[in-house]
């Protein structure tokens, strides 16, 4: 499936077989995708928790107002951020680059997240959300279906995760074979209104 066909046909499923499994090779396959998603400075701050014990998904599922999806749906994923990524031996993000890239980089890592907690959230944020488009879109092209979530009680599901203090949790992404299809589209706004070219018009 080419990119503009996955971005056409992803939809938010919500009912998904109980009954399909994803093979372990089908998640690796997925989760290196996934990978490859770009962070800033290239930090990888994103965590993805995969949760597969039976338990861990009734509990989840219940702090998710019995949303049948947490559990029926063949994966579960938790895209949680690192908030304290850019100081984790940062050197590790350049260790393929050329010295002189390594020389440059590592120590702007320290001076653009150090201090400002604010940026290394939104940071962390920003990077789930690429994360999490880049997982629905490849699931699309491996014939899955898929729905992000932020409908759960966040301290709930951390607590259940055994969330460190320093990670947070940007949404929940359920993957499985569809056995009812999305509802119809609600309405794309026109491009007239939320493209702007160069400036917002004056008031």
């Amino acid at each position: 499936m080419d990119t503009l066909t996955a971005i056409q046909q992803r939809r938010a499923v919500k009912h998904y077989d109980p009954d399909h499994q994803m093979s372990e090779s089908e998640i690796q396959t997925l989760m290196e995708h996934v990978l490859l998603s770009p962070t800033s400075f290239n930090i990888q701050n994103w965590r993805f928790v995969i949760v597969d014990d039976p338990e861990l998904r009734q509990q989840i599922r219940a702090a998710s107002w019995n949303q049948a999806q947490v559990t029926d749906a063949s994966l579960l994923v938790l895209l949680c951020g690192n908030l304290n990524a850019w100081q984790q031996q940062p050197e590790r993000y350049w260790q393929n680059a050329p010295e002189a890239v390594r020389q440059q980089l590592v120590p702007m890592i320290i001076q653009f997240y150090e201090g400002s907690e604010a940026l290394q959230r939104d940071e962390a944020m920003r990077s789930c959300g690429i994360a999490a488009q880049t997982l629905m879109l490849a699931a699309k092209a491996m014939g899955y279906d898929t729905c992000p979530m932020i409908g759960f009680d966040p301290q709930a599901v951390a607590d259940i995760i055994q969330l460190p203090a320093d990670h947070l949790i940007g949404m929940m992404i359920t993957v499985g074979k569809a056995v009812q299809p999305a509802r119809e589209r609600g309405g794309q706004l026109p491009l007239s209104e939320v493209v702007i070219r160069n400036q917002f018009p004056s008031a």
